[in-house]
C-alpha cells in the first residue's frame, strides 16, 4: 500500500513542479517539495516491508516522513495565504531550521534494535526519545497551516456563492486529505501502523483532487498569488 502512494505522489510531484516551472511562486515550490518528501517518506514504508528493518530504511523514513510529511506543505500554504512575505520567510526560516536540527539528531542517535519490528516502522527505536517531542511541534505547524489554512479557504469560498463551489470543494478536499496521515499517525503509535499505511494512500489522493479542482477552477481565486500563478499555469 505505501508503494501504491509512492506511485502516486510521484506523477503528482512532476504536475506541481511544472506548474512551478512556470510562475515561480514561492507556494508552488513548497508544494512540490512536500509532495515528493511524502512520497519518499512512504517508499522507505514499502522498502522496509518487503525486505525488512534495517538501521538505514528507518532513518531515512523518520526524516522525510516524521519531519518533513506535512511541514513543507504546510510552508507553501503559508506563502499563500500570508501578504508579508518577510513574515512568510521568517517562518520558512524557522521551520527548516528546526528540521534540520532535529534530523541530525535523529541521524547521530544511537538505535534500539531490540525494539525494532521486522516489517514496521516505529520512532520506540530511537535511543534518544526526547527526539520524538519536536515532531508534535513539527506536526503542529502542519496541522495550523495545511490544514487550517484549507478550511480557511473553504470557508471563504462558502461565503462566495455557488459560482465558488469548485474552489470550496477542492480546499475540502484538500484539508482533509491533510488531516488523515495524522491520524494514522496517532494510531500508528498506538501500535496500528496499518492504519497509517491507509490513512497516508487516501490522504495524497485527495489533496490531488484538491488540488486538481483549484487548479481547473473557472472561477477568480481570493488568494491574489494564486491568481497570478494559475493565470500562467
Amino acid at each position: 500500500m505505501p508503494l501504491i502512494t509512492t506511485a502516486i505522489s510521484t506523477p503528482f510531484t512532476f504536475i506541481l513542479y511544472r506548474h512551478w516551472n512556470g510562475k515561480r511562486a514561492s507556494y508552488l515550490l513548497w508544494w512540490t517539495v512536500g509532495v515528493f518528501f511524502y512520497g519518499i517518506g512512504t517508499l522507505t514504508e514499502s522498502l522496509t516491508t518487503l525486505f525488512g528493518w534495517n538501521a538505514i530504511f528507518f532513518k531515512a523514513w523518520y526524516i522525510p516522513g516524521a519531519l518533513l510529511g506535512g511541514a513543507p506543505l504546510a510552508q507553501g500554504s503559508v506563502y499563500l495565504l500570508f501578504r508579508n512575505e518577510r513574515l512568510a520567510r521568517r517562518l520558512a526560516v524557522m521551520l527548516v531550521a528546526i528540521i534540520l536540527c532535529v534530523s541530525m539528531l535523529v541521524l547521530f542517535s544511537p538505535l534500539r534494535t531490540e525494539h525494532a519490528e521486522t516489517y514496521r516502522l516505529s520512532g520506540s527505536v530511537l535511543e534518544w526519545q526526547w527526539i520524538r517531542l519536536f515532531t508534535p511541534v513539527i506536526n503542529l505547524y502542519a496541522f495550523i497551516f495545511l490544514v487550517g489554512g484549507a478550511f480557511y479557504s473553504a470557508y471563504k469560498y462558502l461565503k462566495r456563492g455557488k459560482q465558488f463551489h469548485d474552489r470550496f470543494l477542492g480546499n475540502i478536499f484538500i484539508a482533509v486529505g491533510a488531516l488523515l496521515p495524522g491520524v494514522g499517525g496517532a494510531s500508528a503509535k498506538a501500535g496500528y501502523v496499518e492504519v497509517l499505511y491507509v490513512t497516508e494512500l487516501i490522504g495524497i489522493i485527495l489533496i490531488w483532487i484538491g488540488y486538481h479542482a483549484v487548479a481547473h477552477s473557472e472561477s477568480v481565486s481570493i488568494h491574489e498569488k494564486q491568481r497570478l500563478s494559475l493565470q500562467n499555469r
